[in-house]
């Protein structure tokens, strides 16, 4: 097991990263403060894990809220239901909310913490790669609105992450390809030397091999714990995590939650920022290729949906978090390994880029 701290002060965590730790109950049991434990899940993984779960919290008074799975239910409504649960059960002041999911249970589990009573424990145990590199750890929560992805929200920090590797191997492909878009944008962000390890291993991380997965979410976590502990509420570097986000909230939004996860999306808004970091003359045609090339070796879309128009793209856009007093904020690459967030960028350059014809692009990998 290998264990990184988010630095917070006196709201830092342990992420605890290892092969069945679900059946480590230690692991849980010391950041429990009371003995009510309400477990928020969905109908997918509760058949999986929950039992396992349950077992490392005997002794505890135990309640679970079992939710619909699917991105089209982080709303409102849904959020409601684990209000329910913990009310019908119950629960005070001292339960800790548990979220044993992907990154749609963890940020509605960790949103309903935040306002239950004015705000309870929670723990994070994510069961999928995105969730793992990147949504269980640094403390956003939130549901999305019809106008806009995870626009509702509070940042609020779990008591601590435990990340068990072997949930992995129930995770359609799909979803292990979409978690790889996470741990991809590490790389391209802060991390060059990590893109050359990816490029040789992802044959590896695609098979499951477990020491190649261990290592990736290690390196991906310890990134974004740094990142987290220099800026929590993203008034500064912490944007730059949000690479390719900005464009792949529009896809989401415009397509409908859920149609295209949300790793999906980024890969195609990590390609369009990748297009325009090279028209800003800051990333090279090679730099561009080899970013692009990387995603579509996980599995992932390089192509942006090709119904949506620019003004599709921009209409959304204009509701993202990184819009500061009317100007858009994009996260870009100024090379392989640093990323800056800026709004000094010529229109002409984002519109060119939202017009591009990305569909040519990936077929001249292919040809």
């Amino acid at each position: 097991m290998q264990t990184l701290h988010v630095d917070l002060g006196e709201r830092s965590y342990p992420i605890y990263i290892g092969d069945g730790l679900l059946a480590r109950p230690e692991l849980l049991t010391r950041h429990v403060a009371g003995r009510q434990v309400a477990v928020v899940t969905n109908e997918t993984v509760a058949p999986l894990y929950l039992e396992a779960l349950m077992r490392s919290l005997e002794g505890f008074r135990v309640a679970s809220v079992v939710l619909p799975d699917g991105e089209a239910f982080k709303n409102w409504e849904t959020l409601q239901l684990i209000f329910d649960g913990l009310l019908k059960a119950r629960h005070d002041r001292r339960t800790t909310v548990i979220a044993l999911g992907g990154g749609v249970i963890g940020d509605m589990a960790g949103f309903a913490a935040a306002c239950y009573q004015r705000g309870v424990d929670f723990i994070q145990v994510p069961t999928t790669l995105l969730s793992q590199v990147d949504s269980s750890v640094g403390g956003k929560t939130g549901i999305n609105h019809p106008l806009g992805k995870n626009m509702v929200g509070a940042f609020y920090q779990p008591k601590a992450v435990l990340i068990d590797t072997a949930s992995l191997h129930t995770l359609p492909q799909r979803e292990l390809s979409a978690g790889l878009a996470e741990v991809i944008k590490y790389g391209l962000i802060c991390d060059e030397p990590f893109l050359a390890w990816l490029e040789e291993n992802m044959a590896a991380l695609r098979a499951l091999d477990g020491a190649a997965l261990t290592y990736a979410i290690e390196r991906s976590c310890a990134a974004k714990a740094r990142v987290v502990g220099a800026d929590e509420r993203e008034s500064g570097v912490r944007a730059t995590l949000n690479l390719g986000h900005t464009f792949g909230h529009a896809i989401e939004t415009e397509q409908g939650y859920g149609v295209w996860l949300h790793g999906e999306a980024v890969a195609a808004g990590t390609v369009m920022a990748l297009e325009m970091s090279h028209r800003l003359g800051w990333l090279s045609v090679a730099d561009r290729d080899r970013g692009v090339r990387l995603l579509q070796s996980a599995g992932l879309p390089v192509v942006p949906p090709q119904d949506m128009s620019p003004e599709q793209f921009l209409e959304h856009m204009a509701v993202d978090k990184k819009v500061l007093d009317g100007q858009l904020r994009l996260v870009l690459l100024k090379r392989l390994g640093e990323a800056v967030v800026t709004a000094d960028y010529p229109r002409e350059i984002l519109d060119a880029t939202l017009r591009t014809d990305y569909a040519a692009l990936a077929q001249s990998f292919n040809s």
